[in-house]
């Protein structure tokens, strides 16, 4: 709408401040109360649409009921009969979304960060003691104003927790960014208050890295990489970053909701301690198994799983990464196939919370030993698998071919000439080859 109609004869339109898929947000002045306002008008296209209708109007229902410092507050909201337009009135925050901020600085300091994530936190944590569920936490949603104070803003998708008749969605539908959506979400799955704490820990490592944890082109493939991978630590690409924020940031990304933090006060507690070099003492953060090549092979046809222990995170030998940043090994498969044999176990961590500097690499040690035990083993496995898929190709084409065999030099291969009067000679002959020169 052009700037200077009016709204249900009240809000003078001005300029515009934002454009969605959705919707537009125009500056505008309320008549009666003379104050500046933002007006939220629902797109013209989807004003027929009641499913976007029913959203619009809850995500003013949602922001209304929770005032808050931390919250935009929503003033008023319905349909205006003469351009038959819905929208929704809220306070103007004069500042940046943190989406801007990040466009124009590329990352924040330790310092903006934290208190950009601090109060969000607060914003979140009453809106869930309030029942209501953002499940759209995003730089975009967090606006920080030029004095800054950090508000949430569109509760578009939110969810009331009580209330199962202000779900809109569809069972296995998916609302949300992708790149901040929870492995639950990414699955279809029911967002609770933890699905909000995930994506603020998506906000948190963009913010200090400047860049996401996971880069993805689709929802199929963010949903594998959360499976498959765990992310770099952010004090492994930053050594400015305090390994205690690292941790707890690390931890607001666990893939278990149950291995997130309890609550958003709980994760502004950790991320102001963490900040300051205090580590987390309720913190019991999953570890990735170790993983070779052979692991991200065999993992892109198993289903895949954590597997966590009761030590930190800051405890396991970390993994070598490319020059982009050091990335953890993938996590193990979910369900290994039957018959898989499992890696050999680590030596277990010391009882209690933190273990000593001695403890500590005496297990470092342990699971670095066991991360070659099986590279070894895997290695010998895969040799057996080439030579048998080489020969039943070769029995295939003629009866009679060569095997692959292991010499002294364990870099070189001997190629021999088997025969028999029949499949089965010559099948005996190269199993007994195999068995006797692999391991």
């Amino acid at each position: 709408m052009m700037a200077g109609q009016l709204i249900v004869d009240r809000y003078e339109l001005g300029e515009r401040l934002g454009v969605g898929g959705m919707s537009t947000v125009q500056l505008a002045l309320d008549r009666r109360l003379e104050r500046h306002v933002a007006v939220k008008l629902l797109a013209e296209h989807l004003a027929d649409d009641p499913q976007f209708v029913s959203r619009f109007r809850r995500e003013a229902l949602a922001a209304a009921r929770l005032v808050h410092p931390n919250i935009v507050q929503v003033f008023d909201f319905g349909l205006d009969d003469a351009s038959g337009r819905h929208y929704i009135v809220m306070e103007v925050v004069r500042g940046q979304s943190g989406a801007e901020i990040l466009r124009e600085e590329g990352r924040l300091t330790v310092r903006e960060a934290v208190s950009l994530i601090e109060q969000a936190c607060t914003g979140l944590a009453y809106a869930h003691r309030g029942g209501v569920v953002h499940r759209d936490v995003k730089p975009g949603n967090l606006l920080r104003s030029d004095e800054g104070v950090v508000k949430l803003a569109d509760f578009g998708i939110a969810k009331a927790l009580s209330a199962e008749e202000s779900s809109i969605t569809q069972v296995g539908s998916v609302l949300g960014t992708a790149s901040y959506l929870a492995p639950e979400q990414a699955r279809g799955e029911d967002a609770g208050p933890r699905a909000d704490l995930y994506a603020l820990g998506v906000v948190a490592y963009q913010l200090l890295s400047g860049r996401l944890p996971y880069e993805a082109a689709s929802l199929t493939e963010l949903a594998l990489k959360q499976q498959r991978e765990a992310p770099a630590y952010l004090h492994e690409l930053d050594p400015d970053i305090p390994e205690e924020l690292s941790l707890a940031v690390d931890r607001a990304l666990a893939l278990d909701a149950e291995d997130r933090f309890p609550n958003a006060e709980a994760m502004s507690r950790a991320i102001t301690d963490g900040a300051a070099g205090v580590p987390d003492p309720t913190a019991s953060t999953r570890t990735a198994m170790p993983g070779t090549e052979a692991t991200r092979v065999v993992s892109r046809h198993d289903e895949p799983s954590t597997s966590r222990t009761a030590i930190s995170s800051r405890d396991t030998a970390p993994a070598t990464g490319a020059a982009s940043g050091a990335v953890r090994q993938p996590r193990a498969p979910r369900h290994p196939r039957a018959g898989t044999v499992a890696p050999p176990a680590a030596a277990p961590a010391p009882v209690g919370d933190r273990m000593s500097r001695r403890d500590r690499k005496q297990h470092n040690l342990a699971v670095k030993a066991a991360a070659k035990a099986e590279k070894r083993r895997r290695r010998g496995r895969m040799r057996r698998i080439a030579g048998t898929v080489l020969v039943l190709g070769m029995l295939a084409a003629g009866g009679a071919g060569a095997v692959i065999a292991t010499s002294s030099d364990p870099t070189a291969v001997d190629l021999r000439k088997v025969g028999g009067d029949t499949v089965d000679d010559v099948v005996n002959s190269i199993s007994s080859l195999v068995d006797g020169n692999t391991k």
